[in-house]
């Protein structure tokens, strides 16, 4: 897949993940949700932004069983459950969020 922002032509793989998280920035996240048909609010930064941090601290991405337990004890019960992430993300929650916000694909999604 082919990403360009700003005139910028960036590393991806097929399936559209950034190669290196340090050409993500907003920018970025806004044209790769566009590509995903994902209209960016505060609600989905939310999310972007802690999976990011939630990669820093550990170094790894959660299943998605973990993911949602996480955002719940982040956020509280509104926010992590899968009703409300996949309002957010329909075509996969963790996949979707890890996409947008640059990191790798989780190993366990498809």
């Amino acid at each position: 897949m082919e990403l360009i922002v700003k005139g910028v032509l960036l590393d991806t793989t097929a399936q559209g993940f950034l190669m290196s998280l340090d050409d993500w920035n907003e920018s970025v996240a806004e044209r790769l949700a566009l590509l995903n048909d994902i209209d960016l609010t505060a609600e989905h930064w939310e999310i972007i932004f802690f999976i990011q941090q939630y990669y820093q601290l550990y170094k790894h991405l959660p299943n998605a069983r973990v993911f949602t337990k996480a955002i719940k004890h982040e956020f509280g019960d509104k926010k992590g459950n899968s009703r409300y992430l996949h309002k957010l993300f329909p075509q996969g929650p963790l996949k979707f969020a890890c996409k947008i916000a640059g990191l790798p694909k989780p190993p366990t999604c498809l």
